[in-house]
Order: structure tokens, then sequence, then C-alpha cells
């Protein structure tokens, strides 16, 4: 099924050729309701879309579009276990990790909710022995320091959770996360550490993804060089499924949590691997996380589509790619604590929707996922807000917002929140030659100096953006966020009918990652590879001292 052929998306296309040159900047003269038309909220998180180059008839073809690919049915299918991952024939079951109403979730006849409880038990004991003294280091002193070893959804998702909790941090414990294969990462991590007082969480589902495995053995290489194997139970733990191989490293099983093959790695900060977040933070307050992202799925699944925050942007990124031509899309955070969250999103979107092939192995011939992209806001006006206000892209832009800081003794928050609000507005409305002409003649140009300044300094406005506004970024809100994001992608997944559950363009790298490394290690003969790539394993030897 293609979607390009649907009376939906014909209906859309017209419609653009109709409002592509139409200004959002006029729109909000003649349409004073614009504001109240265009925000829904989910509790206290609003959206505000009303800076979107859109009308009320474009929403009602948008919303059109979604139930003709019957949007309110793969939510359904999602949440009650259906195996919609159709090329590993599996279910898609984040959304159970944080079933906090622990209503009964089915898979292959059975109910996940007791395993996933039964984990959830396991994390909060843990945890407790941990932060108590209970369970302490093979010298006898406390932990203080915790090391994620993972790679992908076992580092971004929950390295950015602990970087935006850090007001909720527990005493006497940092975190860290490694997940680069360069050693750098591990060694200066390490070097700051103590192998007394260090826990180590292994992340890894199968104990065999070749850069966290390297890793953990290094760590474990550094860590016997004051202690001895079986002191290693007391200070590596694992977040895996194969038993017998973290039983080999010498992690005890007894400490090895679980996750199931339901869960894809960038779903996955709301299972055990969201360890390290509940050891940094407290349980309480990781479940605090779960209660948030509960509370965006239970509106996702149960609101109207016109008053369903994850649709209605699905639907403005499938507006935008696909009939704008937009590329790319940035996410920018007006929090410092979020300064991961572009991070985590690149990952969650572009695994997922970066595909061109549909649900049926056919090629596709419309564009899907864009690049995602960001950083904090206020360095973000610095450098790459010069291409989004004047550059010839369209570029629409997420602003997120929370209003109150959790540091109120450094007065930094309006000015903060004021230059956020202001790049929305200076993109929606630009800025047109007879506004520039005033400024510059106010400025003392005139003539030939002033003529050849004023098409510099002219805005073309009418460029889109969301703000996502907020109170504050508590537990809660930080996993309705991430909810949010999770359900966007996934409406957008069901429009161009692609699986936004595996990650197929993952493997062949690793594969080839796997044929070159024994070129690498030796200097015999080496195997068969492009010339490229046959000449610069020879520079690398050459090169290596």
């Amino acid at each position: 099924m293609t979607p390009l052929n649907t009376p939906e998306w014909q209906s859309l296309q017209r419609h653009y050729s109709d409002l592509k040159f139409t200004s959002m900047r006029e729109e909000f003269v003649l349409d004073s309701g614009r504001f109240d038309r265009f925000t829904v909220r989910c509790g206290s998180l609003l959206l505000d879309y009303s800076k979107n180059r859109i009308t009320k008839k474009t929403m009602e073809k948008l919303f059109s579009l979604a139930r003709s690919v019957d949007m309110s049915g793969w939510t359904e299918r999602m949440f009650t276990g259906e195996a919609i991952n159709n090329t590993e024939g599996r279910a898609v079951l984040h959304t159970a990790l944080r079933n906090r109403s622990n209503t009964p979730v089915m898979v292959d006849g059975e109910d996940v909710m007791p395993a996933i409880n039964a984990v959830l038990a396991q994390m909060k004991t843990f945890c407790n022995q941990v932060h108590s003294g209970e369970w302490l280091g093979y010298t006898g002193k406390k932990i203080t320091a915790i090391v994620n070893v993972g790679i992908g959804g076992s580092d971004l998702g929950p390295a950015m959770i602990c970087d935006a909790l850090e007001p909720y941090k527990l005493d006497g414990l940092s975190v860290h996360f490694v997940s680069n294969v360069d050693g750098t990462d591990l060694s200066t991590t390490l070097e700051i550490l103590d192998p007394e007082t260090t826990l180590f969480v292994v992340a890894s589902k199968t104990f065999t993804t070749q850069e966290t495995l390297t890793n953990a053995e290094s760590a474990r290489s550094w860590f016997l060089q004051s202690a001895q194997q079986e002191d290693v139970a007391k200070h590596f733990v694992a977040v895996s499924t194969n038993a017998k191989a973290v039983a080999e490293f010498g992690i005890d099983t007894d400490n090895m949590f679980e996750i199931w093959d339901w869960v894809g790695g960038r779903y996955s900060l709301w299972s055990a691997i969201g360890l390290p977040i509940a050891l940094y933070v407290g349980m309480d307050n990781f479940e605090r996380l779960l209660d948030g992202a509960h509370e965006m799925d239970n509106h996702f699944r149960n609101q109207p589509l016109e008053e369903n925050i994850p649709v209605i942007m699905g639907l403005l990124g499938v507006w935008y790619v696909n009939f704008f031509g937009s590329q790319t899309h940035a996410i920018v955070p007006y929090d410092h604590s979020l300064a991961r969250f572009p991070s985590h999103m690149q990952q969650l979107d572009m695994e997922s929707n970066g595909k061109v092939t549909n649900r049926e192995g056919q090629r596709i011939s419309y564009k899907t996922g864009p690049v995602i992209w960001g950083t904090p806001g206020t360095n973000g006006q610095h450098a790459y807000f010069q291409l989004i206000h004047q550059g010839t892209q369209l570029i629409p832009v997420d602003f997120v917002l929370p209003v109150n800081s959790h540091y109120p003794e450094v007065d930094h928050q309006s000015i903060l929140l004021a230059n956020g609000l202001a790049q929305s507005e200076a993109l929606m409305k630009g800025k047109n030659a007879e506004e520039v002409r005033a400024e510059l003649v106010k400025e003392g140009f005139e003539g030939l100096e002033l003529e050849a300044l004023l098409p510099h300094k002219v805005f073309p406005g009418n460029r889109p953006s969301n703000t996502l506004l907020f109170s504050k970024l508590t537990p809660e809100m930080l996993g309705k966020l991430v909810a949010l994001y999770e359900h966007k992608v996934f409406v957008q997944g069901v429009i161009w009918n692609i699986n936004s559950f595996d990650q197929w363009g993952v493997e062949l790298g690793k594969q080839l990652a796997k044929a070159i490394w024994p070129d690498l290690k030796s200097d015999g003969d080496i195997a068969a590879h492009d010339s490229s790539t046959t000449n610069l394993i020879k520079l690398i030897r050459d090169l290596r001292t």
C-alpha cells in the first residue's frame, strides 16, 4: 500500500498547491483565535502548533489521512501486544513497561505484566541495597560511582535521563556512561574512579554486542588490577537475557536483570536498561518517570485525533517532509539539562523511520524520516539559527520550554524564555523590506549604502515551529516528553506504511567490521575488499606505532 494513491493524500497535494504561498504572519492578523484553535494539552504539557503553515482545512485533511490508514486501529494493535514488528515477528510493548494501571497485556497468550513487575521489584531491592550500604564493594566500602557500559539504546536514553534529572540525584553517587569502543571513552572515565567503590552495569540484551563487550572486558581488566576474579560479582551486574555468557563473564546471574525481545533498544530506558537511572535518582523517581510516560500513553491511546499531541506532531512532520520537501527537523530545548535530548531523539526517529522499504517489502517512492538534530537553545541561536532563519532550506523546529528552573537562585530563566519565544516569533514573522528600510533610516543609513545593505537584513519568515511549554522538568514531565516523541514516530511510520521497530540498516556495518577487524590485527594477507578499503587497511598497518 502506498499513501500517495489515496484520495486523502491527493487532496492534501491539491491543498498544498493552494496554500504553499500563504503567510503565517497574515493568518495571525486575520484570525485572532488562531492560538486557541491550534493548541492542545496533555495535563500540564501544552503544545502550541499555531506557528505552522496550516489552516483549519489543512488539519482536517491531515486528520482524514490519519483515519484512512486506521491510525486508531494500529495504536490498539501496538498497545495490546499484536506482532506489529512484522519483519521480526514481534510485539512492540515499551508501553507495557510503564503500564502503571497494571491491566493485563497479552503476548502469545501470556500476560507480560507479572514479569515486568518482578523486574521492577528486583531493581527496587537492588537499588535499596546499594543506597543503604547493604551492598558493599570487595573491600567493604560503599558504592559511590555507577558506570553504565552499553551502546545505542542502552546508552543514549539512560544517559539523557540522568543528565536531565541531575537535580534529583542522590547524595554520594555519581553516574558515568561508556559507549564508544574508542578506548579514550573508557580510559578517561576510569582514571577518575576507584575500583573499590565503582559498580558497573553492563547492558547488552544478547551479551554479544562487540563494542559493549570490549568495553566491559577492559573495565574488568582495570578492576582486576587491584582485585580478584571472585570480587567481580560485587562490582558488575548485567541487563541481559544471556545467563550463560553473563555467568562466564563473572557476574552472578542473581544480579542479571531481564529484558525481553519485544523491547527495542531505543525504547528500552523504561526497562531494566534504566537501572543506572534508578540508582542515580532513586527508584521512586524512576517510577515517577514511568508515571509520566503512562499518562502520555493514555492520552495517545484515548484522545481523539484532533486533541492528540503525538498525532498532531506526527502529521505536521509528514506535512513538511512529503509536501514541502523538508529534509531535516530541529529539536531545540531551552533547558541545559536537556542537552542530550536531541541525541536520544535522533536515534529514536532516524533508526525507526529511516526506511526505503514498506511493510510489504516494496521499495517506496516517497520520502520518509527526516534528519533530526539540535542543541540547547541559546547556544544554537549563535550557530545554526542563521541557516534556519535565512537559509534556503525549510527546517521545522520544536521549541521545548520549561517555565521554571531547578536553580531559581540564578535568575536567568526570564532571559532564557524570552529568547525561546523570540526565536519562534521571528521564524514565523520574519522581517520584510519595508521594516528593514525603516530600521536602517533610523540608524542613519541612506542612499546606495542603505540599498546595498537592505536585502541582507530581510528575513523571509514563514518558517514553522512547535512550542512545547510546561511548568518544570520533573521526572513525570520528562517521561511524558519522551513518550510523546515515541508515539509521534509511530504515527509517522503508520502514515508511511513502514515498520518503525526494526533496524536492519544497523547490521551491515557491524558485519563488515567483523570481517575487517582480523585484517587490522594481523600482518598477513588481507581478505577480499574493495580497493579503497584494502589500501586503507595497508596504510593503517604502515602507520600503526
